[in-house]
């Protein structure tokens, strides 16, 4: 499976020599995602020299993008923008890159493997499906996303649909100003490489170059676009379906038995609302986006609710005083409590406290969570009709972080 990435910037990963099976030329590669049990990876790829690859089948399903340079692909010579999808098990053509070019590279469900072929009309693997695909993207128009989220100014250029999976793979751009005051988890994965400008967000600064790996259900969010606006390659494994989540508190602790401030025992919890005490919170511009994105919702009829500064009432201590106002109540009544009376020498009933807790958790799970062939990996994507149960997000507080940045904010997961 792949680790959570979130917000490393590409400058903190390190090179290795590029793995293009059968090439001609010297290239490196930094490994921005890697699963390890299937093969696929998520590369930034340079090229040192003028490199070239004949015609051969791919043992994954790969992809090419030009960030910087130029791509020559069957006689096609694109440049910056430039994009090739070329489906496991189907023969491609050739492909040239130029001296200087910088691109993306991504493989999936399958290795770096690559078989030699005398032309792209040879046969396929017996299971291959779907045909290459060759496209200039900086030629495309941007189109407006038709369901944009929390407001309007999010545009999309859709580079490749998987008809049988829903995979996809699309440029999307953000305008400034442009919103999120939610939390959103969903039933796919989701990655991204940001192209140009800078978007803030809970996990830090989403800025150039900087790379993502979002297992599915990792909860993720409160975004806001800065000057400029912002544009990504992002790639799903589905259909981006969007659960959301508002005003959302963690709260973690422990007992410190030898780092205290004496070096002793000491109490201590944090939670997201710790975290951003003592601090201003969200400036006044902040705010006043996420109310207009609030506005639009409730102008479309969607429900939403009224976004809370942290640093308010803490729902955790809020929810933690109603646990131990219950348990004093029971008063010992409850299965296993003990009792400071003897039940021998009188007869009585005890009046049993109907409480309602909310659903079993694993009530929430998707029906498939734990049954199908990838039940060891809770972050791979899950296919998902409308009208099914939907799986409860991953509190995932511990993804791979950057050096440089991806800087933790206070505002929760």
């Amino acid at each position: 499976m792949r680790p959570h990435v979130e917000l490393i910037q590409e400058q903190d990963y390190i090179w290795h020599a590029a793995e293009l099976v059968g090439g001609e030329g010297r290239a490196s590669e930094r490994r921005l995602s890697v699963d390890e049990e299937d093969g696929s990876s998520s590369l930034r790829v340079d090229f040192h020299t003028d490199w070239g690859r004949g015609p051969g089948i791919h043992h994954a399903n790969t992809e090419y993008y030009v960030v910087e340079g130029e791509m020559d692909y069957g006689g096609r010579k694109i440049g910056k923008g430039g994009y090739v999808y070329a489906p496991k098990g189907v023969p491609a053509d050739y492909v040239k890159f130029a001296e200087g070019t910088r691109i993306l590279h991504y493989r999936e469900y399958g290795d770096a493997g690559f078989d030699a072929v005398e032309s792209p009309a040879a046969p396929g693997w017996k299971d291959a499906r779907e045909e290459v695909i060759v496209m200039d993207t900086e030629a495309m128009t941007w189109d407006a996303v038709p369901n944009a989220g929390p407001m309007p100014g999010l545009y999309i250029k859709y580079l490749h649909v998987d008809p049988v999976t829903g995979f996809y793979t699309r440029l999307v751009h953000s305008e400034a100003g442009w919103t999120e005051h939610r939390l959103a988890h969903h039933p796919c994965y989701e990655e991204a490489y940001t192209l140009y400008g800078q978007m803030e967000g809970n996990f830090g600064t989403l800025d150039l170059g900087t790379y993502f790996f979002r297992p599915a259900r990792v909860k993720h969010g409160h975004f806001t676009t800065m000057e400029g606006g912002v544009t990504w390659l992002l790639r799903s494994d589905g259909e981006l379906i969007n659960w959301y989540t508002q005003n959302e508190w963690v709260r973690w602790g422990g007992e410190a038995l030898n780092y205290g401030p004496d070096g002793g025992f000491m109490r201590w919890s944090m939670s997201s609302h710790d975290l951003g005490r003592g601090t201003p919170g969200r400036s006044d511009q902040d705010v006043a986006d996420f109310k207009k994105s609030i506005d639009f919702q409730r102008e479309q009829g969607q429900p939403d609710v009224d976004f809370a500064q942290h640093n308010a009432s803490d729902k955790s201590l809020i929810a933690i005083a109603k646990a131990l106002d219950t348990a004093r109540l029971q008063a010992g009544q409850g299965p296993g409590l003990a009792h400071d009376h003897d039940h021998d020498d009188h007869d009585h009933d005890h009046a049993q406290l109907e409480l309602d807790w909310g659903p079993d958790p694993a009530s929430l799970e998707h029906p498939d969570e734990r049954t199908d062939d990838n039940s060891h990996n809770w972050g791979i994507g899950r296919a998902w009709q409308e009208g099914q149960q939907v799986p409860v997000p991953i509190i995932s507080t511990l993804p791979v972080r950057s050096r440089s940045t991806g800087r933790w904010n206070g505002e929760g997961m």
